[in-house]
């Protein structure tokens, strides 16, 4: 049970949600800014905005998921854990 709540918390980590919807905002983004006109070019002083914020975007979300690579989440000890001298227990003085 408590292994099924480290998981959840490691799989709903708000890093790899943002991460996520970045890069695959950021793909699409950059995709349309790939496939842009020149009339669209012209309306914007020929600066592919799209270009930009997708390929931003992109690095932003890469950047939440390395994060999240390099610092994961350790979920705290459940009170059980800490009673029963489980994993990440300390202790005490008497011991």
């Amino acid at each position: 049970m408590e292994e099924r709540s480290a998981s959840a918390a490691r799989l709903f980590d708000i890093r790899r949600v943002i991460g996520l919807l970045f890069v695959v905002y950021g793909v699409l983004v950059t995709a349309a800014g790939i496939f842009v006109s020149d009339a669209d070019l012209a309306k914007a002083q020929d600066i592919n905005i799209n270009l930009w914020a997708g390929l931003s975007m992109l690095v932003l979300g890469l950047l939440f998921l390395l994060w999240l690579r390099l610092s994961p989440t350790v979920p705290t000890p459940s009170r059980r854990e800490a009673d029963d001298g489980g994993p990440g227990a300390v202790p005490s003085a008497g011991e």
